[in-house]
């Protein structure tokens, strides 16, 4: 991981921000060929978001920028930032939280190894 610690919504970048909030309203579902770039998401075009429906559950929470992250938050974005240049090919989410991905990591002038 990362030398610096990603542990609060305070600490996130612009662009982390959306994505959060992005999945706080998708809620279940997944998100699709997420570009990254020198280790920051890549949000235009906005990537391929697929909707799960559950019924007889409830939405999402109203989206924050000062809060405590959670585990699977800070790790998403620990590993994004450690990425040169990659595509998420699927981040699925999981009451609003990332719970799996895919993803496609390009080498890098270290022999592709991150961080």
């Amino acid at each position: 991981m990362s030398s610096k610690q990603t542990v609060s919504g305070s600490s996130l970048r612009p662009s982390e921000l959306r994505f959060v909030a992005a999945m706080e309203e998708l809620w279940f579902g997944r998100l699709e060929f997420v570009r990254i770039e020198r280790g920051e998401l890549v949000l235009d075009p906005w990537p391929t978001a697929v909707k799960a429906v559950k019924f007889g559950s409830e939405g999402g929470v109203a989206p924050r920028t000062e809060f405590a992250l959670k585990r699977q938050v800070a790790e998403l974005f620990e590993y994004v930032r450690a990425v040169d240049a990659g595509e998420i090919r699927c981040l699925e989410v999981r009451h609003g939280l990332p719970f799996s991905m895919e993803i496609e990591q390009r080498p890098n002038a270290n022999g592709g190894r991150r961080g």
